[in-house]
């Protein structure tokens, strides 16, 4: 059973601001409530009061700018995600991840703004948002300010959105034509233990540029510089990423906590890792075709 609790229902980001902001830590932003009304639940958070923002204009929209940027809104679900026309076109790796998130419920009702503030490292998007080099957008009753997806984690359940800020939308840039994106997971009862999203670019017969994102292992999305590093100026092969794997399991921060073992998650690691860089290199080469 919840607690009783208060809900305001603001008509505007300035208003939902400021009532974030009057509150403090008694308070939560309410949107699709997939994660949020769990712990609520489970008494796992002091907070009594929800600002629920669904009647705030324009947080559901998704839309292609002259620079051929997909911005989403933060309260789009999942599933409108996945069936937009737009985000078929301009983002099809993204829209196939959507479609694939958790269960039916999740997908109809969890939204991506809401997703991505609550952190939960056991989750698809961010590794894959990460990869892409997309962006969220933050606003508050003192103005507006964007930040990388990369650099939005900072730990388990811990993000940097300030107290008073709501997530208004997420921007993928447009996908060039000799980039090949790819997202691998591994998953056990709805929630992935190991996910993989990787951008790699081939000119030339070579791997040029790379985006190598590791996730759900560790509380937080992680690069792997050293992957990309590693395979820069090489020819895509098996043997080739095969090595990368290897690699990248050497270098994650494995969370020693759940029902798998650091060394079955480096094992994970070093599988879809292969796998992803695989099909984002054969993705790449047949878009230059």
């Amino acid at each position: 059973m919840l607690a009783p609790i208060e809900i305001h229902a603001p008509r505007s980001i300035s208003e939902a601001s400021a009532l974030l902001r009057q509150y403090g830590d008694d308070a939560a932003v309410y949107a699709g409530g997939t994660e949020l009304l769990i712990v609520m639940k489970e008494r796992l958070t002091a907070v009594n009061r929800l600002i629920d923002i669904k009647k705030i204009d324009g947080l559901r929209e998704i839309g292609v700018d002259d620079d051929g940027a997909l911005t989403i809104g933060a309260l789009a679900t999942h599933r409108e995600i996945a069936r937009h026309p737009l985000v078929q076109e301009h983002a099809p790796h993204f829209a196939a991840l959507e479609g694939i998130i958790a269960n039916t419920r999740v997908r109809a009702a969890g939204t991506i703004g809401g997703n991505l503030c609550f952190a939960e490292p056991h989750s698809d998007p961010a590794t894959l948002l990460a990869a892409v080099d997309a962006t969220v957008t933050l606003e508050s009753a003192e103005g507006r300010r964007e930040t990388p997806v990369d650099t939005f984690f900072l730990g388990l359940l811990d993000t940097d959105r300030r107290p008073d800020e709501i997530m208004t939308s997420v921007t993928l840039p447009k996908l060039w034509e000799t980039t090949g994106i790819s997202y691998q997971r591994f998953k056990t009862h709805e929630r992935p233990v190991a996910t993989v999203g990787a951008a790699v670019s081939v000119a030339n017969g070579v791997i040029d540029d790379s985006r190598v994102f590791i996730g759900s292992v560790g509380p937080k999305p992680q690069r792997m510089t050293s992957v990309e590093d590693a395979i820069r100026g090489q020819e895509p092969g098996l043997v080739l990423f095969q090595q990368a794997g290897l690699l990248a399991a050497g270098e994650a921060d494995i969370d020693e906590e759940g029902f798998e073992s650091a060394e079955y998650k480096r094992h994970l690691v070093a599988v879809y890792v292969q796998k992803a860089l695989h099909d984002a290199a054969e993705q790449a080469k047949a878009r230059r075709s």
